[in-house]
């Protein structure tokens, strides 16, 4: 497997944002999106003095990036756990608070290179799409058995796609007939459905229903819900934590968050703020922050990266 086709996205950015609190000796740093481990090779080389905890639902990337890894020693802890687990696996080590954070939520490229995995809409492979291939339904047994009404919303609301019912009329026409097991059929499919206009733009058509897909089978959004609270609740005061996504519905959430812990909770009017009122976290981006042109002529699977960063500044007062 080609090491230059997994390029990790925005690195150096993610580098230079999580640089002033990983710089301290004792810093530990929680990479929740291990994937091949490119991310987290580079935190522990940059940050000699840093300890490093990395989590994967996937059992593969995880044996792969151990590998990668194995030179740091004990420096690096790789945990089997979704990223909404972080409380959890943090008590377990024993580690109250965490110095840095960095979600990378762009699904592993090792997944979107094996083919036998389903996710990738450009090859012929079985619809399973499960990052975690031990747990929960495959994109096959989603498209099969949901209601209608059930797939259109999923299309609509993770996939942004407008022509979500034609989609799906054709779907549960054909599903009758025989039911689905590989993405080169449900691709044609969706080809077909489209009219002429909605072909033309924005690259493959079957991506924003491959997008939902996925996002349904690994309950993504619902994880990240999760996930970026907890990772927030879980920073020192001046640690920082820094978030790729890659598609409006994630960066909305993660935009929400970071503004929510920015602000102050104040009653209008007081002279003086107290204290418990005051903003938890500062943001170290201006809104999403984007790839250069550069990086992506490199690596097109940059292209829709959005990175925004933010900084603890205050203890929660309960």
């Amino acid at each position: 497997m080609s090491q230059s086709r997994h390029v990790p996205v925005m690195l150096q950015r993610c580098l230079d944002l999580l640089a002033p609190a990983l710089e301290r000796p004792g810093a530990v740093v929680v990479d929740c999106t291990l994937g091949l481990g490119g991310h987290s090779e580079a935190l522990l080389t940059r940050f000699p003095e840093a300890r490093l905890v990395a989590l994967d639902r996937d059992k593969e990337a995880l044996r792969l990036s151990g590998e990668r890894l194995a030179p740091f020693g004990g420096r690096a802890t790789l945990v089997h756990a979704v990223y909404d687990e972080l409380p959890d696996v943090l008590a377990r080590l024993g580690i109250p608070r965490v110095q840095g954070v960095l979600f990378d939520l762009g699904v592993s490229s090792m997944q979107l290179d094996e083919a036998d995995r389903g996710f990738a809409y450009a090859q012929d492979a079985p619809l399973d799409m499960r990052m975690d291939q031990t747990a929960g339904m495959s994109a096959a047994e989603v498209l099969n058995t949901y209601p209608p009404g059930e797939l259109v919303r999923i299309l609509r609301a993770y996939g942004e796609e407008k022509q979500a019912k034609r989609i799906v009329s054709a779907i549960v026409r054909e599903r009758e007939k025989e039911p689905f097991s590989t993405s080169a059929r449900l691709v044609e499919l969706i080809r077909d459905a489209l009219p002429q206009a909605a072909k033309r733009t924005g690259g493959n058509p079957a991506k924003r229903t491959f997008q939902a897909l996925r996002i349904e089978v690994n309950g993504e959004l619902s994880v990240l819900e999760r996930a970026i609270p907890a990772a927030v609740k879980a920073l020192a005061v001046d640690g920082r934590i820094a978030v790729l996504s890659y598609h409006s519905l994630e960066d909305r959430l993660v935009k929400q968050v970071f503004a929510a812990g920015a602000a102050g909770t104040a009653p209008p009017g007081l002279p003086v703020v107290p204290e418990r009122y005051q903003p938890r976290l500062k943001l170290l981006t201006r809104g999403a922050e984007l790839p250069t042109e550069e990086e992506i002529a490199e690596n097109r699977r940059a292209a829709p990266a959005r990175l925004r960063g933010a900084q603890r500044i205050r203890e929660d007062i309960e």
